[in-house]
């Protein structure tokens, strides 16, 4: 019996060696092979990347962001596996000898190529995951420039708001004042100016909300910038979308930009998180009433004020323009009395000033 057991035992670490672990010890030469070359493809892939990045980084197309730093970091840590895997198979296949088929060496040589095989299954994820995600990144970027003209009068007020979104304690910012005053150009200018050139935040979202204020259409809206698969939002009930958009945005720094709010908008409905100073992401919103702004939550409430007279005589004389004014010499004192019938209201200058363009005739001005 003491000669049985021990010829049993090599008997039964043989058969485990057998079967489906025979093709991780047979081919584990092939395996490792193929790790390396998989490795250094995606090693060449993640240079490619990075290069881009800083290159996008460099001429302001994009701002690095936190899943493309994340792409970046895993890669780095998948190489670092790799390299501990690939030296300890070759190690184990120089210890093959003519007695190769031990125990010992199977069960070692398994664990190996099991081990390795997993990984090439990694970097085939992390190579897809940068075609389908972080390649898109680079292209996309975070913050869609608006249509705007040159602005007048509008530089203390901007001045104050970017002061607002740099402190960390102000998460909702409400713009409020009556109709036609400028609260939109204020926030375009804060868009196309602030976001573009901040490299602090990964996601800016336009929202034009209105009074007739839709929270499924804002969804969709936030999805769109979010790039939020289909089978992830299709026929799905409002309050699932908002799982989603949450789930999306909680690990994002964002800025969600809401135009024209009549009345409060529950952002938990919308599935965005509450911005506040831990995830330091902001939601700014313009309104014509500073109620709107207290039902919103808003720690700081900027009032957007009419132009000054001469910010107001300037803006109009700019749109009649300089060609009109000088057809007659009575013509820019009447201009005058015209921008301050205006009140100051950026719209009716505006309006007023592009209608009386190219009307030369005293007649047409009195």
């Amino acid at each position: 019996m003491d000669c049985v057991s021990p010829i049993l035992d090599v008997a039964t670490r043989l058969w485990d060696c057998t079967t489906k672990r025979a093709v991780y010890i047979g081919d584990l030469q092939e395996i490792l092979e193929s790790l390396s070359k998989a490795m250094e493809e995606l090693k060449n892939i993640a240079e490619d990347v990075k290069t881009k990045v800083e290159l996008a980084e460099k001429n302001r197309q994009m701002r690095r962001t936190r899943e493309v730093d994340g792409w970046l970091q895993s890669v780095r840590v998948l190489e670092k596996q790799v390299d501990e895997i690939l030296q300890k198979g070759n190690q184990e296949i120089q210890r093959k000898c003519l007695g190769s088929c031990c125990p010992k060496n199977c069960r070692s040589s398994y664990k190996i190529g099991k081990i390795a095989s997993k990984k090439l299954g990694a970097i085939a994820d992390l190579s897809k995951s940068c075609i389908n995600d972080v390649a898109n990144r680079l292209l996309q970027d975070p913050v869609d420039e608006r249509p705007m003209e040159k602005t007048v009068g509008l530089d203390l007020m901007y001045a104050e708001v970017c002061r607002c979104i740099l402190d960390e304690q102000l998460g909702i910012i409400g713009l409020y004042g009556m109709g036609g005053v400028g609260k939109t150009t204020l926030m375009t200018k804060v868009n196309n100016e602030f976001f573009k050139t901040s490299n602090d935040f990964e996601v800016v979202i336009w929202i034009v909300v209105s009074s007739s204020a839709n929270v499924g259409k804002v969804q969709e809206v936030i999805r769109n910038k979010l790039d939020i698969p289909d089978d992830r939002w299709r026929n799905r009930a409002e309050d699932e979308k908002a799982v989603e958009i949450f789930n999306t945005l909680k690990s994002k720094r964002f800025v969600i930009l809401l135009d024209d709010v009549w009345e409060r908008l529950d952002l938990q409905k919308l599935g965005v998180p509450s911005p506040n100073s831990q995830n330091k992401s902001k939601v700014i919103l313009t309104t014509r009433s500073r109620d709107v702004c207290h039902d919103m939550d808003a720690q700081k409430s900027i009032k957007v004020e009419c132009l000054t007279q001469d910010e107001a005589i300037n803006l109009f004389k700019k749109k009649v323009g300089e060609s009109t004014l000088c057809s007659h010499p009575d013509i820019p004192k009447l201009a005058e009395i015209a921008a301050k019938e205006c009140k100051g209201l950026p719209l009716a200058l505006i309006t007023i000033g592009r209608a009386m363009a190219g009307k030369s005739t005293l007649q047409e001005w009195e």
